[in-house]
């Protein structure tokens, strides 16, 4: 049996340990999102925290873990006979990225249930997490109905399985703890929100905790059983605390004060909905539990928000979320100077409250009642800890790094100077700022796919409207009850049917095809040459860009980002889910020198054909930003740079790629290069101003496609 790493044995990370041990008092706070960089022992302390949760009494031979006492009447194996009990370890339950959702939420036996009558459920992971911790490592990464589907059954405590009128319901209370690095992707806000916590960890630049942080590591993979064992008095005290948290909680009172303190703290940074205050109130309500209280405190509030408030605020788009801390307290110190402090002898219910301080029953001034006090945190130190302190470390805002502004000095006209200076080297200029995004038009690749879930392009998916029947493949998730019928019927008399039952056997199933959306990989190559480099004129295509890549985020697309300028095309961002970081590489963009179009163009087929064999169900679509200019070092003999792009465009249009060219050209005279490459490329030309959804230009939705992939330009 493998021995998990100790709880208490982690060192630093004091707002995770917090996030996940108040989650064990209460776990209506409602999970936790851990968000961090690779390698900072997020699962590590994901699987220890599991180990602490007391041992929870189920009816034996339960395969949905009810409670004894009180037995779910609902419960798929029930009823339950009375003095059926016994007590297990909670359990911790992984989901993996791949889970299909009868492995999530479990499957019933259509057959059976048409041809019997009889609702023959397998369970799912939900069932095998109730009443303990459900673990999703990478949740950025899991389909969004998946999400969906879990997301609900956390915060209704139930799972609801619905297949052509069977229904079958369970109940699914369980701590969610889901882990993600950003640089991979984010979670939409909707999602976001239905986690109570959110913690950012980063590894510690702090050269003893690090040091700390491997010796305990090595000390652990050399011996676990003799590490553990080490640490067993102090994951005994931790184990203790949680249930003396526990016990203290119902008689914790979240007296008026506190309700409008979270009130004006959430108003303040002007979150959206109300699910930010529930889940602030019942996060400071454990924080004082946790610390041995019956009251919540101000700085129960100021804990809390840190927790729960950070992915709620509002922000612009790809910022990475974040609290400011000065403005909190600010907050905090209005609403002091608003409403006086209460008479310090009346508790939170009245003057006859019979918990009315820190000193009451259940507080740590009294030993028969509270929990044992804390001795530090851990970081760094050679004696084991018992236990985080009850505070909140600083999580500031973890704003992007912003670029570099262009100076007044560096005002150019972008079409010469630095764009014919000899191999591109000289007159880079200084990222300037993106214009404000806007809504654009969706761009569609043509055809039908059967790529990820999206929301762009047309696909076979196991969600969206019903266009047909097949044979099932594997398991039957989706019956097409009509077609099933329609098998079904002809053989009746052969097998015997007497009564109104129909006999239905496994050739007659059906299952439904259905037509839904795909994300696609955009691939956006930017000219970053001086002739796009006047200051406003960038200015608006960084706009356009990000705008574009604000509409690939809320249609599930991979993005990737490749610039060209001077000699050469760079591949400024690999295909990836984080659309943030594609606007972060974006902003910090610079200009000036040669226009390489060539060099971008072949840079592109490349990237996508490594693409192609990584993700073959992901279909791509190439957005080429430029004026269509291409100018390079001059080479004797040999083709011009203008018929090298012409060529590297055919090459690509010869490959079948959906592409779009947005023509950046500008002034009263036009060339009409973009064009040009638009039609070698056999891609849709498109104008900054037609990339507006609001825009009178008509825009052509689907793009264009060579239709015969093996025919050149």
């Amino acid at each position: 049996m493998t021995t998990t790493y100790p709880f208490s044995a982690i060192v630093g990370m004091d707002g995770l340990r917090l996030a996940l041990l108040l989650n064990a008092v209460s776990p209506a706070v409602g999970g936790v999102l851990v968000r961090g960089e690779k390698g900072t022992a997020k699962s590590t302390a994901v699987r220890a925290i599991a180990a602490l949760l007391p041992p929870v009494d189920v009816v034996a031979g339960c395969r949905f873990s009810c409670d004894p006492a009180a037995p779910d009447p609902s419960c798929p194996d029930g009823p339950h006979e009375p003095d059926t009990g016994e007590a297990r370890p909670a359990r911790m339950v992984e989901l993996p990225v791949g889970a299909s959702e009868d492995r999530l939420v479990g499957a019933l036996d259509i057959e059976r249930a048409l041809s019997d009558g009889v609702k023959a459920f397998e369970p799912g992971l939900l069932a095998d997490a109730h009443r303990g911790v459900l673990y999703v490592d990478e949740v950025n990464l899991l389909h969004d109905h998946l999400i969906d589907l879990l997301l609900d059954a956390a915060a209704m405590g139930a799972s609801y399985v619905e297949r052509e009128g069977v229904s079958v319901r369970h109940a699914a209370r369980f701590l969610l703890v889901g882990t993600m690095n950003p640089e991979e992707g984010e979670l939409r806000p909707q999602l976001l929100d239905r986690f109570g916590l959110t913690v950012e960890v980063a590894a510690s630049r702090d050269t003893d905790e690090r040091v700390e942080v491997v010796r305990r590591r090595l000390a652990y993979d050399e011996d676990p059983e003799g590490f553990a064992a080490r640490w067993a008095a102090d994951e005994e005290a931790l184990r203790e605390r949680i249930a003396a948290a526990r016990a203290l909680l119902p008689r914790v009172g979240l007296g008026d004060r506190a309700l409008r303190q979270i009130a004006a703290v959430c108003a303040g940074f002007e979150v959206d909905g109300m699910r930010a205050d529930i889940v602030t109130a019942r996060t400071a309500t454990a924080l004082a539990a946790w610390a041995g209280r019956t009251d919540v405190r101000t700085e129960d509030v100021r804990g809390a928000a840190l927790l729960s408030l950070p992915h709620r605020r509002r922000r612009a788009p790809f910022d990475a979320p974040g609290l400011d801390e000065d403005k909190l307290d600010e907050i905090l110190r209005q609403f002091e100077e608003d409403e006086p402090e209460p008479d310090p002898d009346q508790g939170p219910e009245g003057p006859d409250s019979p918990d009315d301080g820190p000193d009451g029953p259940g507080g740590p001034d009294n030993p028969g009642g509270g929990p044992q006090e804390d001795s530090g945190d851990g970081a760094g130190e050679q004696a084991p800890p018992t236990a985080p302190e009850p505070s909140v470390p600083d999580q500031r805002t973890g704003e992007h790094e912003t670029a570099d502004r262009e100076t007044d000095s560096a005002r150019a006209d972008g079409d010469g100077g630095a764009d014919e200076a000899p191999g591109g080297a000289g007159g880079e200029r200084a990222a300037v700022g993106a214009a404000d995004p806007f809504r654009t038009r969706r761009l569609d690749v043509p055809g039908l796919g059967e790529g990820a879930a999206g929301r762009r392009s047309r696909a076979r998916s196991e969600h969206g409207r019903t266009t047909g029947a097949r044979r099932p493949r594997g398991t039957l998730s989706a019956l097409h009850l009509t077609a099933t019928v329609r098998a079904a019927a002809p053989h009746q008399r052969a097998r015997g049917r007497r009564g109104p039952g129909l006999l239905v056997r496994r050739d007659d199933l059906r299952e439904a095809v259905r037509e839904g959306r795909e994300g696609n990989l955009v691939l956006f190559v930017v000219d970053a040459s001086g002739s796009m480099a006047a200051r406003t004129r960038m200015s608006a295509i960084k706009g356009a860009v990000l705008s574009l890549l604000l509409d690939a985020y809320q249609r599930r697309d991979k993005v990737g980002l490749i610039t060209f300028r001077g000699a050469d095309a760079e591949l400024a961002l690999p295909p990836t889910s984080s659309v943030d970081a594609a606007a972060v590489r974006l902003e910090r963009l610079p200009t000036g020198g040669r226009t390489p179009l060539a060099a971008g163009l072949l840079k592109a087929r490349e990237v996508l054909r490594v693409e192609r064999l990584r993700d073959p169900s992901r279909r791509p679509l190439l957005v080429v930003v430029t004026d269509g200019r291409a100018t390079e070092a001059k080479r004797s003999g040999g083709p011009t740079p203008v018929e090298r792009a012409g060529r590297a465009a055919r090459m690509l249009a010869g490959d079948g790629v959906a592409s779009v060219v947005v023509d950046c050209e500008s002034g009263p005279v036009r060339l009409g290069l973009a064009g040009a490459l638009a039609r070698e490329l056999r891609a849709t030309p498109v104008t900054l101003d037609e990339l507006r959804a609001d825009s009178v230009t008509a825009l052509v939705r689907d793009v264009r496609t060579v239709s015969n992939p093996r025919r050149a330009a």
